[in-house]
């Protein structure tokens, strides 16, 4: 028994696998000559194209990355396209602020004394209540006034008994009206020859009391604001404009105005002041309203909405549905017969179902206004060479056709080892 050299145990193997090599490349020349693979270069080429296209539609000038398609009607009916004919619209724009009601200060009156003294009796004790223009509010002890009469009365004494000028008696009368002492009062005293220890405070108007500054006891001169009335049948709304659409606003303005927790329902007001600040904190400007409020259903403090519709100009829109929008463009789908065009456009103010399309169509197009993520899948594939790939490549031939491989005569194998055995 001969023992095989150690070398040749490192050729053996070496040139088995030139041999193979060499063999595998004959064949697949013999393949691709012979048309026999299922797949062809050109198909190769086709599915490395995606990535080569997604490298040249970086740079400029690059091929596009949807490209126009065709669809049968048919087609179009089964996949649930919608069609729409473009056309221009009155652009609406809607600005929504807060709005807060309050009372009309051309409609509040404040109550003084004109005489200082002492609150002996309080005839309104609650704020909110009810009053009417002459209603007795407070009553007031002055001892300036209290000497005033007095005096008054003994002019008028004297005068019957002296003849004394009536002009005295025109002074004192007129020193009690300006302290405060209605025409009635002053009658009164006359009549009966005593004074008027307390001093009436009447209502200046019919309204609401929305301020009591004073209780019985207060001490009080013409500087004390005793009671605040405010007549609440006609109100202030004011609106808070966002700074974003202050210039749409005029004095004129049309707005609805809703109120919930009233009662009643939205109803117009136009605007008929506009303050000539902003509010800092909140980057708005405040607009006023006056609206009736005959039963009081609008009360101070009440918050609701304002909504102005303002027209715009004549304008583009689409559906929000027609637009393909890929974040760095927009683009939307022009029908012509059969045949689908992917158009860049440029998009412009954002409605709630439409948004207006500022350039890239012209009215009286068609456009695809439902259905379009399909044919815009479509238009990419198609773009980037995925459809018709396989249409390119030969048809393989069937097992058992005369010249394919399997038919050739066998050929023994060979064996690298022949010969280095025993």
């Amino acid at each position: 028994m001969t023992a095989t050299p150690t070398r040749h145990r490192f050729v053996v193997p070496l040139v088995s696998a030139l041999a193979t090599t060499a063999a595998l490349g004959s064949v697949v020349w013999l393949q691709h000559s012979r048309g026999a693979w299922s797949f062809t270069a050109a198909q190769a080429v086709a599915t490395r194209a995606p990535a080569a296209n997604q490298a040249a539609s970086k740079e400029p000038g690059a091929a596009p990355t949807r490209v126009p398609v065709e669809v049968t009607p048919a087609t179009l009916q089964a996949l649930g396209v919608r069609i729409e004919a473009v056309g221009s619209e009155s652009l609406t724009q809607a600005i929504q602020a807060v709005a807060t009601v309050v009372p009309d200060e051309g409609r509040i009156s404040h109550a003084h004394s004109r005489v200082a003294g002492w609150v002996e009796q309080l005839d309104v004790n609650t704020t909110g209540e009810q009053v009417r223009a002459g209603q007795p509010l407070a009553r007031i002890f002055s001892q300036e006034l209290l000497s005033s009469q007095t005096e008054y009365l003994a002019a008028r004494r004297s005068t019957a008994a002296s003849g004394i000028s009536s002009a005295v008696i025109a002074s004192g009368r007129t020193r009690l009206a300006v302290l405060g002492m209605s025409p009635e009062d002053i009658a009164a005293i006359e009549q009966s020859g005593e004074p008027t220890r307390l001093v009436t405070l009447v209502a200046p108007r019919s309204g609401v009391v929305v301020n009591r500054g004073i209780t019985v006891g207060t001490s009080v001169d013409p500087s004390t604001p005793l009671l605040t009335i405010a007549d609440l049948s006609r109100v202030w709304v004011f609106a808070e404009v966002p700074e974003a659409g202050i210039r749409a606003i005029r004095v004129g303005s049309k707005a609805q105005l809703d109120f919930p927790a009233s009662g009643i329902p939205p109803f117009t007001a136009r605007v008929d002041f506009l303050y000539p600040t902003l509010t800092e904190r909140t980057r708005t400007l405040r607009v006023r309203f006056t609206v009736a409020n005959p039963r009081g259903t609008l009360r101070p403090g009440l918050y609701g909405n304002a909504v102005f519709e303002l027209p715009g100009a004549q304008t583009i829109t689409v559906p929000r549905d027609a637009v393909v929008d890929t974040g760095r463009e927009q683009h939307v789908f022009v029908a012509s017969g059969d045949r689908f065009e992917p158009r860049p456009v440029t998009l412009g103010v954002q409605l709630a179902d439409r948004v207006e399309v500022r350039t890239g169509l012209t009215a009286g197009e068609r456009v695809v206004s439902a259905g379009v993520f399909l044919l815009d899948s479509e238009s990419r594939l198609r773009a980037t060479g995925g459809m018709g790939g396989h249409a390119h490549g030969g048809t393989p031939k069937p097992e058992g056709t005369p010249g394919s491989p399997d038919q050739r005569p066998a050929v023994p194998p060979t064996d690298p080892h022949a010969g280095h055995r025993e």
